[in-house]
């Protein structure tokens, strides 16, 4: 099943299961009980924290829910917050995969995305995670495939305002183009 948060990142051949954690988990577990998939595979849009490239794609199965405050050394979680599938990944090896980043907000500042990647992750996206929690709870294998937008900089929204529409274009022709739909 091919699953997107909706609202302006709607596709015509993916369910939309709403933006952020809390409404893509309730929605994506609605979905999974009444449809039963056999695998998961969230398309969408994501910010760069440091190296990447602007309408760049990229495939992982590696996410996690580090919130900047964890790294900031003031607060903690005993939550999980990294799950990864070992799947099989087209032309991306494991040890080149992607670490991708959920969380309740969006990085605009350059000095958070810079530790956020030294921290060892890489991109981010609002809903991911939440996919995979999911994934994980009915034991459904998952991927994630996501078009970057921009930077995590104090021009984060504008620059994704200005690239989404391409950057939907760009998803939808390379997931055509590997067979996905």
């Amino acid at each position: 099943m091919t699953v997107c948060a909706g609202g302006n990142e709607n596709f015509s051949f993916a369910k939309s299961i709403g933006i952020g954690l809390i409404e893509s988990s309730i929605n994506l577990t609605e979905l999974c009980l009444k449809e039963k998939p056999k695998s998961l595979l969230f398309i969408g849009s994501c910010g760069i924290y440091d190296k990447g490239e602007i309408l760049g794609i990229y495939e992982s199965s590696h996410v996690f829910n580090i919130e900047y405050s964890q790294i900031s050394e003031n607060f903690y979680t005993p939550t999980l917050n990294e799950i990864y599938f070992n799947s099989d990944i087209k032309n991306v090896s494991q040890e080149t995969s992607y670490k991708i980043n959920s969380s309740n907000y969006i990085c605009q500042n350059t000095s958070a995305a810079k530790k956020l990647a030294r921290f060892g992750l890489d991109f981010e996206n609002m809903e991911v995670f939440s996919v995979f929690s999911v994934a994980k709870k009915f034991n459904i294998q998952a991927k994630c495939i996501l078009c970057a937008t921009n930077f995590c900089n104090e021009n984060a929204h504008e620059d994704f305002l200005k690239n989404h529409k391409k950057a939907k274009e760009k998803l939808e022709n390379y997931l055509k183009e590997h067979k996905y739909i």
